[in-house]
């Protein structure tokens, strides 16, 4: 029996068993991928309160080095079902079943695909979802970064600092991303730009080669070269096992307000996965530090 099951390693999770570690509680973490979540796979880190510049991946491993020392438990396995008891919560994984007084479901969301012919098939292949896990493959080479909000734009600042030519394709004609971080990415004589532009195609084998891209506004379209593609345009809840414990939104997210708690007593949700007006580093935190806070 442990006091807290958090489902999920990203900020959210980690920064939830940091708080309730600290309280003298036993933490037990499940993760079935990499530890530290989306800011794991971020080049840099430059809106942190408190911290001027630092990459993602040091940031989650500081997070999580801090918690193990505080005695917190991590699984490597992924959990398929929680079975919520009258005082307790069963907490079904591939392999195990553990009991828990609580649980926190901060598992997050995923890179959102563009739902294009061939594009798992060129996945490694020319296609890549992560900048800073690939980057360093497209050295002097030409790539474009599909997406408008911070994510995308940057990944292109990060990937200006390898690559020959860095375009980034937008469907619409004004960005979302932050002032200073657009402000960054025009200063870049190696960052170019495409308005109210849309993929239409992948093309190449076996690698990508090319896209076709068509003008939202006019319908002309052109075949433009490229040796890679990083698509930033979103992301997926991961809610699927869930969603018959907690209801959720029309995209997936978990609709839970900011105390974190569902209408099952013991069980609350943290992160990304939950529908929020803003999904950044500093609300992530806030709501592992809500959602402890409540468990206690």
């Amino acid at each position: 029996m442990k006091d807290l099951i958090v489902i999920g390693a990203g900020t959210a999770g980690l920064t939830a068993a940091l708080y309730a570690a600290r309280a003298g509680k036993s933490v037990l973490i499940f993760e079935k991928e990499g530890i530290g979540g989306q800011i794991a796979t971020t080049p840099i880190v430059e809106n942190y309160p408190g911290i001027q510049s630092i990459s993602g991946i040091e940031f989650a491993d500081g997070l999580y080095e801090q918690v193990l020392a505080l005695g917190v438990e991590l699984e490597v396995d992924e959990v398929l079902k929680i079975e919520p008891q009258k005082d307790h919560h069963k907490v079904i994984s591939s392999t195990k079943e553990y009991v828990s007084k609580a649980v926190i479901i901060a598992t997050g969301s995923k890179p959102r695909l563009l739902g294009l012919s061939r594009e798992q098939e060129l996945t490694g292949r020319g296609v890549s979802y992560c900048a800073l896990c690939d980057g360093l493959f497209f050295k002097k080479k030409s790539v474009v970064v599909v997406g408008g909000g911070n994510t995308a734009i940057t990944e292109a600042i990060y990937l200006s600092t390898y690559a020959e030519k860095v375009t980034v394709i937008h469907r619409r004609d004004v960005f979302t991303a932050d002032l200073n971080l657009m402000k960054q990415a025009q200063e870049k004589s190696n960052i170019f730009w495409k308005h109210n532009t849309v993929i239409k195609e992948l093309i190449g084998a076996p690698s990508l080669s090319a896209l076709t891209l068509e003008n939202t506004k006019t319908q002309e379209s052109e075949n433009f070269s490229v040796d890679g593609l990083f698509v930033a345009i979103g992301q997926i809840p991961q809610t699927e096992y869930f969603k018959d414990l907690v209801p959720i939104d029309s995209e997936g997210f978990f609709e839970i307000g900011e105390d974190c708690q569902t209408l099952i007593p013991g069980l609350f949700v943290a992160g990304d996965c939950r529908k929020k007006a803003m999904r950044q580093l500093t609300t992530a935190v806030a709501d592992g530090a809500n959602a402890s806070k409540a468990v206690y």
